[in-house]
């Protein structure tokens, strides 16, 4: 398994490079900062779903994302990130995660892509993922994305301080096992904030294997179901990176990074505030 995998898996999380002080309250001032990173993040998302079209390769937005991050003052977080090659994580169809943007990778009609990126800014990161429905999809690929969107939004929906991150995932899950999907369960969400990967694990499904965190005013948390349309069951490709459904089915994935308020929440990754 390739590190930037083990990052989201659970059995791995001690690898994780993150904050010594556990799940961490950033102050005001660092929050600032997280929000004009996360407004990075949120434009090149917003911009890249727009641009689209088949086509066009992988590697064609990859090269516009990292641009487009560095003329607005940050820095790609994943490009380097344990030696990942690129500055966006690009997955089309049953591609679950970690896609590696390629010039052979050409995107048609009626793909479903994902596109993973974050930027760093002034010592904070921001992170998000969107699935793009390309061109004219089928119906059951339109249902998958909008069951994980609407699966994302349940869970940011039950953010707030004092609430516990099984609140989250429980919300989640219910969400996408009534609509007759699955829910990966080997990568999970996370915190984000100096580390692009930090304590606590954000669960997309109820476990009994981690403590249910309590959720503190000021953590920043990167909450990001990924969906099946078949198994939850996922393999790595040879590339090391790549990973994909085991059945082929196709899979959709969104992602924000939100802040934990007093009386509830703000995603900081919001494209419609860009």
């Amino acid at each position: 398994m390739n590190l930037l995998s083990q990052l989201f898996t659970p059995s791995a999380l001690p690898s994780l490079k993150r904050s010594r002080r556990g799940a961490e309250v950033k102050t005001p001032q660092e929050i600032e900062v997280m929000r004009q990173a996360a407004r990075v993040v949120a434009t090149v998302l917003k911009e890249i779903a727009e641009l689209v079209k088949p086509g066009m390769t992988t590697a064609d937005l990859d090269a516009y994302a990292e641009k487009r991050i560095r003329e607005m003052g940050a820095t790609p977080s994943f490009k380097g990130y344990h030696g990942f090659p690129a500055s966006i994580c690009a997955c089309i169809n049953q591609e679950v995660v970690h896609g590696i943007p390629n010039r052979k990778k050409v995107i048609r009609e009626g793909d479903v892509l994902k596109v993973d990126t974050g930027a760093y800014f002034e010592g904070f990161h921001g992170d998000s993922c969107i699935t793009i429905p390309v061109g004219r999809v089928t119906p059951a690929a339109a249902r998958l994305i909008q069951v994980a969107e609407e699966a994302l939004y349940k869970g940011i929906q039950q953010v707030r301080a004092g609430a516990c991150l099984l609140d989250l995932a429980g919300a989640i899950e219910d969400h996408v096992r009534a609509s007759g999907f699955s829910v990966v369960e080997d990568y999970t969400g996370h915190g984000v904030g100096r580390n692009l990967h930090e304590e606590p694990s954000v669960f997309n499904f109820r476990t009994h294997s981690m403590p249910n965190v309590k959720l503190r005013a000021g953590m920043t948390l990167a909450i990001e179901p990924i969906v099946n349309a078949g198994s939850k069951v996922t393999r790595t490709l040879h590339d090391r990176w790549t990973v994909v459904t085991v059945d082929n089915a196709l899979s959709a994935q969104f992602e924000h990074t939100v802040l934990v308020t007093d009386d509830g929440y703000e995603i900081l990754t919001d494209r419609t505030k860009v």
